[in-house]
């Protein structure tokens, strides 16, 4: 479940925050609850730490420090305890402490900086990760709520986060399809992914495509930003900021082992190893992810990754990561229609078993971190990969007539006897084969300074990046062959330069806010080679053509404390995404006016702990586009080209979640149960004339874009060891097409896509001698069969059933 971040850790340890100078009574006197230990947390020069996390070793109890560094704890027996202490960019530390019942004790605790950080970009997950400083609506998840569900796909993390709806195409997320507040998901073009503030796309402007998404099984968390602080990165600005966040080199020697196995030949195996030796820590790890039948899909994956920290001096560190990824799968375009869907029995039947898709990439990035004084900090940047992403895809043909082509295998499938029922597989093959480089350099300075005698926050800074994408199209004459005939090759370019500006001001110490400012400025270009003109077949060419898109992207926002539990927030934005280059300049080498995708987004919502076993979240929001593009792209079911300003659109709704401590209300002193719900409400309509089919669409709603999300779970945890999850997750009723059509076509590409409900479970045990863990997963606990998407072509149906057993030892 999203989580503020000051309560997730809490809700995971288990226990709640409690924020404000005068928290909420405990209720002892309601639920018997015991007040065994209060205290504080400074810093050595006195200031408060916010959301330090004091867990009680060996037992399932723990809290976090509200706003002015106050902590609970509840219900302890008599005894003798150590608190285990952490934060963010402070030493962790230990305390022992002895509980008599009747008395409390009163702790003051002063932490000590470490005065070494990984010099990384991160959303809001920095020292103090204080909710009421982030301008606008946030989620963060860290590594034990991700440990917690036993994802096999990042899909399964993300659906924690209110607002966000994530469409399975292969069942194990290897192809990210991300869309927020009812933004077209497909290929999470309007959203901006990134892996430690670095950009993830196989071209961050010209083609802002996740055929590669960061393996969730090495993450350390996840944060997403969806208010007006998304103007400090870019170029998207619309939907939101998805950053994976890995693993830091750690203090001290720290290790780990995980193993999961499966259904269909499934396994996962991740080694992770760190320690600091001297000026020098280090963080490696390695994935290995392999299925031979995980629903339709076939993969073979190897995830290297590695993090150096060099502490220079005591003003300077320096960062390095490495990543090397490669997979190859029998990913395809192409699936079931809707006569095969409804007769049953082929959901996961492989059309295409000769399709494979290679991807590859290298990735490289150097941080800086450089500290003039106290006050002010210059954050730099340096980073490049590159992408591989070939991918051969046997043709197939689909006709009313059911005709079979020329050079038809003699394989078919669905039905002949029903028009347009049938899918003709071809025997030649579609070789589409594209390299992608991508560098960039971003030096950030944040200051800290006191203009009109106020404390203010600056962060200013700029980026210069470049990319180039290599494309062939070869046409292979028989089906499974990776060569044939050139058909097409071109490279597509692209330089952007970049600048921001967000200064936050502290009216109060209830109030502040925030305003800023980013400009981006595209230059793309690009050159085809060889392409198929229409009436004079194949030819080489020397088409040019280049273009510009440039734009001012200013934002505001506010915090307000008017009680101690109770923040108001509330931000105003522009929305910015630059169209593709394939978009915006034809295969002709016209360089058409297609527009950048626009939107006003406003948000104003709440967070409040009005007790020490609740925390509550709602915002409500509207994006209103002047140009929102409906992508026509292959993997969005289009043709793969042409003019995509899809004119005017409306986005509004609300999105809330409330978290419940209910060991906490049960008076439970070796049992920890926590309960949450977040709850998605989307309206997003045309809302001008448009005409398809010389129908008007204003007013309908478009695509991909369910009315209602639900997740929701329900764990356990104790003293001994055992700890047990269920989470729930709903996706309402949506639309495959701009036209709403609600009977589905027989080929199965439009037609409303029904509502389902999908239960996980899981249940682990640790071995606390061993510091181990074994542990069972339930995917799909009640055998749902559902339609998770009708895109790429063809209908794909979500897992069924699907268990996993694993064990995890830790050194």
């Amino acid at each position: 479940m999203m989580l503020n971040i000051a309560l997730l850790s809490g809700l995971l340890t288990i226990s709640s925050p409690i924020l404000g100078e005068n928290p909420t009574p405990p209720l002892s006197h309601i639920f018997d609850n015991f007040l065994s230990i209060e205290g504080m947390i400074k810093t050595p020069s006195g200031d408060p730490v916010s959301y330090a996390n004091v867990q009680v070793k060996g037992t399932v109890k723990g809290s976090f420090t509200d706003f002015n560094g106050k902590f609970q704890l509840f219900n302890l027996e008599d005894g003798t305890y150590d608190l285990l202490i952490s934060a963010v960019g402070f030493k962790s530390l230990s305390q022992t402490v002895s509980v008599t019942q009747g008395e409390s004790i009163k702790l003051e605790i002063t932490f000590e900086e470490t005065g070494v950080e990984m010099p990384q970009f991160s959303l809001v997950a920095n020292r103090d990760r204080i909710f009421s400083k982030v301008p606008g609506s946030v989620s963060f998840l860290d590594k034990n709520e991700i440990k917690s569900l036993k994802p096999i796909s990042g899909n399964e993390v993300l659906r924690r986060m209110p607002g966000v709806h994530v469409v399975d195409e292969e069942g194990v997320g290897m192809r990210v399809n991300i869309g927020i507040r009812g933004l077209d998901p497909d290929r999470s073009r309007s959203v901006l992914v990134l892996e430690d503030g670095v950009p993830v796309a196989l071209a961050p402007y010209g083609e802002p495509e996740m055929y590669y998404s960061p393996a969730i099984d090495r993450m350390a968390g996840i944060e997403v930003l969806k208010g007006s602080g998304q103007i400090l990165y870019g170029p998207q600005t619309i939907g939101g900021v998805v950053n994976y966040i890995t693993p830091n080199p750690p203090k001290e020697q720290e290790g780990s082992v995980r193993i999961q196995g499966g259904q269909g030949g499934f396994y996962s195996g991740l080694v992770n190893y760190g320690n600091t030796f001297g000026n020098t820590g280090f963080q490696v790890n390695l994935l290995r992810k392999v299925a031979q039948n995980l629903g339709p899909t076939e993969f073979n994956i190897t995830d290297f990754n590695t993090k150096f920290l060099f502490s220079l001096n005591e003003k300077s560190e320096l960062g390095l990561k490495l990543g090397v990824y490669n997979e190859l799968s029998n990913s395809t375009y192409i699936g079931i229609n809707q006569v095969m869907y409804d007769r049953g029995g082929e959901d996961f039947t492989r059309l295409a078993p000769d399709d494979r898709l290679d991807v590859s990439r290298y990735s490289a990035s150097l941080t800086h971190l450089y500290r003039f004084n106290p006050n002010v900090k210059l954050r730099t940047i340096a980073f490049g990969y590159t992408t591989t992403r070939n991918w051969s895809r046997q043709d197939f043909s689909i006709n009313q007539t059911n005709t079979a082509p020329a050079n038809w295998t003699g394989v078919v499938w669905g039905d002949r006897s029903i028009p347009g029922g049938a899918i003709f597989m071809r025997n030649s093959t579609g070789n589409r084969d594209r390299q992608f480089r991508v560098g960039g350099i971003e030096p950030r300075l944040e200051v800290n300074h006191q203009l009109f005698q106020r404390k203010n926050d600056l962060v200013t800074g700029v980026r210069y990046l470049e990319e180039v994408a290599f494309e062939q199209r070869i046409n292979g004459t028989k089906a499974g062959v990776r060569s044939g005939n050139l058909i097409e090759d071109e490279q597509r370019s692209g330089r952007a330069i970049s600048a921001y500006f967000q200064n936050t001001t502290e009216i109060s110490n209830s109030v502040s806010v925030n305003a800023g400012l980013r400009w981006e400025n595209f230059d793309y270009e690009r050159d085809i080679f060889r392409r198929n003109f229409s009436g004079k077949g194949i030819r080489d060419t020397v088409l040019v053509s280049s273009s510009n898109v440039s734009e001012l992207i200013p934002g505001v926002g506010f915090n307000f404390k008017p009680l101690a539990s109770l923040n108001l927030f509330g931000g105003v934005h522009k929305g910015f995404a630059p169209p593709r280059t394939k978009d915006a300049i034809t295969a002709t080498g016209d360089a058409l006016d297609l527009e950048a995708e626009k939107s006003w987004n406003y948000e104003l919502g709440l967070r409040s702990a009005p007790t020490p076993w609740m925390f509550l979240e709602a915002t409500a929001f509207l994006m209103n586009f002047s140009n929102q593009i409906i992508p026509v792209s292959e993997s969005s079911g289009g043709v793969g080209f042409g003019v995509v300003n899809a004119g005017a659109t409306r986005h509004q709704g609300l999105e809330g979640s409330i978290n419940f401590d209910v060991s906490h209300l049960l008076n439970s002193k070796n049992w920890n149960i926590f309960y949450d719900v977040n709850i998605t409400y989307v309206n997003a309509f045309f809302n001008a004339d448009r005409f398809i089919n010389e129908i008007n669409i204003n007013g309908f709603r478009t695509p991909y874009a369910p009315e209602w999300l639900i997740n929701s779970s329900l764990g356990i945890e104790s003293n001994g060891g055992f700890a047990a999850k269920l989470t729930v997750n709903y996706v309402g009723a949506q639309f495959g097409d701009e036209l709403n059509t609600v009977i589905p076509s027989v080929n199965g590409l439009i037609g409303e896509i029904p509502s389902y409900f999908v239960v996980d479970a899981v249940m682990n045990y640790k071995i606390i001698p061993w510091n181990a863990a074994f542990n069972l997963s339930i995917k799909n606990l009640t055998d749902e069969r559902y339609i998770s998407t009708r895109r790429p072509q063809g209908i794909r149906v979500g897992l069924p059933r699907f268990i996993t057993a694993g064990f995890e030892i830790n050194f």
